[in-house]
């Protein structure tokens, strides 16, 4: 690996598995120090002891619930504490829910958006500051092609997703406009082979399940978490100093159609 983010302190939600453990995993590989949430604490722990184990790495694991507030307070004050500061956030911690809008109940609809939205409203809120006081950075918010392209049958994903392309936009104004020296970005990801694609492999079987998502994309497969993760690494980085306010559509062509 090349150092592309060598020096720079990161911190990934949901990094215990699917995008946000690969996230975690090529952001350490690249010379980011990580710290690792997730609600998950043995996977976490366990991607965190694979990391150290690696020359030179460094990564810590904090349980963290994404919709408490306090737990964001909490937590970031432990990753400038362990770490002395913050350079990256990447806002990966997500649900999925396949509803239409006549089926969806009330509460799974706050429940999709609290983690899905609020969670990186809370993110961005808390973390702009240790950012700021760290020399600036770069903030990573993941929303989703569905945050682009509507389903009929995904009303409170497609809300919540389209909520964090903007969300994420008002947020790289305001940092510009105070001078912060942050950049805040979304990525758009299709159908990627994570644990958020399990509601399909239950209902149609593992194997059967990525077939028929991947003959809705054009380039025929599922896309890997890697594949992902590698524009992550692009924002996070310094060689995307001049983009902010804007989508990252990784998609394998589906918004061309």
């Amino acid at each position: 690996m090349t150092g592309r983010v060598g020096g720079k302190i990161a911190l990934v939600t949901g990094g215990a598995s699917g995008l946000g453990k690969s996230t975690v995993e090529l952001l350490a590989a690249e010379g980011a120090r990580v710290a690792i949430t997730d609600i998950d604490e043995d996977a976490g722990r366990a991607v965190a002891a694979s990391i150290n184990a690696l020359a030179g790495a460094n990564a810590i694991f904090l349980r963290h619930d994404v919709t408490d507030e306090d737990q964001w307070k909490s937590v970031l004050r432990d990753v400038v504490g362990a770490f002395g500061g913050l350079n990256i956030l990447v806002n990966s911690a997500g649900i999925s829910l396949t509803r239409n809008v006549e089926d969806l109940e009330l509460e799974e609809w706050r429940r999709v958006h609290a983690v899905d939205l609020d969670s990186v409203f809370l993110g961005c809120k808390h973390a702009i500051k240790d950012i700021a006081a760290s020399g600036g950075g770069s903030i990573v918010n993941i929303s989703s092609i569905a945050g682009i392209i509507a389903g009929h049958n995904m009303a409170a994903y497609n809300s919540a997703k389209a909520a964090v392309r903007h969300l994420s936009k008002s947020v790289a104004l305001h940092c510009a406009r105070k001078g912060y020296n942050i950049r805040c970005n979304s990525v758009h990801p299709a159908f990627v082979d994570t644990p958020i694609l399990d509601e399909h492999r239950e209902r149609f079987g593992a194997e059967e399940a990525l077939r028929k998502l991947g003959r809705q994309v054009p380039l025929g497969r599922v896309g890997l978490p890697v594949e992902v993760a590698y524009g992550i690494l692009y924002l996070a980085s310094d060689e995307s100093t001049y983009m902010t306010g804007s989508e990252l559509i990784i998609d394998g062509g589906i918004s061309a159609m």
